[in-house]
């Protein structure tokens, strides 16, 4: 009996033993399993997190040929404000002229002569004036277009932003300027009609 006595003791402290070592265990896999956890994030999004170069062959795209020295210099050329205001000065040439001519055509009296108006024009004369016409369009188009091309430009550069405020700027510019030359009146008034014009097509463009 004695023998006995003492035994049940010791199965009961090797149970508690083994129950406390079990908890330390599960307590020690779930701290792995946290820590495991952690590492994964950091080099998933954390500070550890490799960036990797997009290089298109890996993404399954054709590859980009490197731009040549030659390139780069025409994409600046083409980027520059002088480059955009060529474009404007001929786009602008083109379609004053164009106009020129449509509204001289619809015009009765293009050709007549004033000192003898009930005098029917030739052929000539009608021609020689719708091309003039067409050239003082033509020019004044031009002008409007290279300004008011020229000035965005600048205003774009110099803000660092491409938005509707920037061709506004510049229609007041390029408005005040040329309604200057007949005054100061005239100035503020062509600032404030380019600059409504401006924003109009702007809104309407966006």
């Amino acid at each position: 009996m004695p023998c006995f006595n003492m035994a049940a003791p010791t199965e009961s402290t090797d149970a508690s033993l083994s129950v406390a070592t079990g908890q330390s265990a599960t307590v020690s896999s779930a701290e792995n399993v946290s820590l495991q956890y952690s590492l994964l994030l950091d080099h998933l999004i954390g500070d550890k997190r490799q960036i990797k170069d997009l290089n298109p062959t890996v993404m399954g795209a054709l590859p980009s040929p490197r731009k040549t020295k030659e390139e780069k210099m025409i994409e600046r050329g083409m980027e520059s404000c002088a480059f955009k205001s060529l474009i404007a000065c001929v786009g602008g040439f083109v379609l004053g002229g164009a106009f020129g001519v449509f509204t001289a055509g619809i015009d009765s009296n293009v050709g007549l002569d004033p000192k003898d108006p009930l005098r029917t024009p030739t052929a000539r004369e009608v021609l020689r004036d719708m091309g003039q016409r067409g050239m003082s369009y033509a020019k004044n188009f031009a002008i409007v277009g290279a300004m008011f091309s020229c000035t965005e430009c600048i205003i774009e550069s110099h803000r660092g932003k491409s938005d509707w405020k920037n061709a506004v700027y510049s229609g007041c510019v390029t408005g005040g300027a040329i309604g200057f030359r007949a005054g100061l009146k005239a100035g503020v008034l062509g600032c404030g009609g380019f600059a409504a014009f401006s924003a109009a097509i702007e809104y309407y463009l966006r």
